[in-house]
């Protein structure tokens, strides 16, 4: 059976000090950056993903909710794409287990990789069909990366056709001071205009004049050009 260290003995023989460099910019892992404090040893997401696609099947919840407390920033994420996979397996009781773990460790998922790579695939599928009353509680944290899994884990909902979730969130996070929520706000927006073009414009309408730049940027990015010059210049 496979352990925790057979991930990490995989991972570390994957390791490249030069990539690490990269990524730990990338993510800001430097002094005052938001991973201010994280470790990268410099693996590719692409490996981590085929290492977490060898160990998901043995691998315990108790072992990966021990990844995630790992201090190298490849450890966690690759516990969270084993817990995405045991998640589109596992039966209701496990993915509620699953689903638990996330949300007791959100300290952990602290970058907006392992938020993205976890919060659309555990967070908000489950709360499909349940009260989702804990998303205002993230979306209401001190902590940047609890309120970017309550925005991301509304594209779950997005991809259902319930608009509903993003809207009520990105109006509540339209002066969040951080600008990875305001990305995130926008991402999603964006998703919403892929699919209901007309729901998505109506929301901008009410608060495109006061959202952050760089939130409306991402909301419109797919908008024909001369609907964006529109936007942007303040004439809709």
């Amino acid at each position: 059976m496979a352990s925790t260290e057979d991930v990490r003995h995989d991972l570390a023989r994957l390791a490249d000090p030069l990539r690490a460099e990269g990524v730990s910019r990338f993510l800001q892992m430097v002094p005052g950056g938001y991973g201010e404090g994280d470790r990268a040893i410099g693996v590719s997401v692409p490996d981590q993903r085929r290492v977490a696609g060898r160990y998901w099947r043995d691998l315990s919840l108790a072992e990966t909710a021990e990844l995630l407390a790992s201090g190298v920033h490849e450890e966690r994420l690759t516990s969270l794409f084993v817990l995405v996979r045991k998640f589109a397996k596992g039966d209701e009781e496990e993915r509620g287990r699953i689903f638990d773990i996330v949300l007791a460790n959100t300290g952990r998922i602290n970058n907006w990789d392992l938020v993205d790579s976890s919060a659309p695939y555990i967070v908000g599928p489950w709360l499909i069909d349940k009260d989702r009353s804990v998303l205002d509680r993230l979306a209401g944290s001190s902590l940047v990366w609890d309120r970017r899994i309550a925005v991301m884990a509304t594209f779950a909902f997005i991809r259902a056709g319930d608009f509903r979730w993003t809207f009520r969130l990105g109006e509540r996070l339209l002066h969040d001071p951080h600008d990875l929520v305001h990305k995130a706000v926008g991402w999603m927006l964006r998703e919403v205009g892929n699919r209901d073009r007309a729901a998505a414009e109506e929301f901008l309408a009410r608060h495109y004049r006061v959202m952050p730049r760089v939130m409306l940027r991402y909301a419109i990015e797919k908008f024909e050009p001369q609907r964006r010059r529109e936007y942007l210049s303040g004439l809709v």
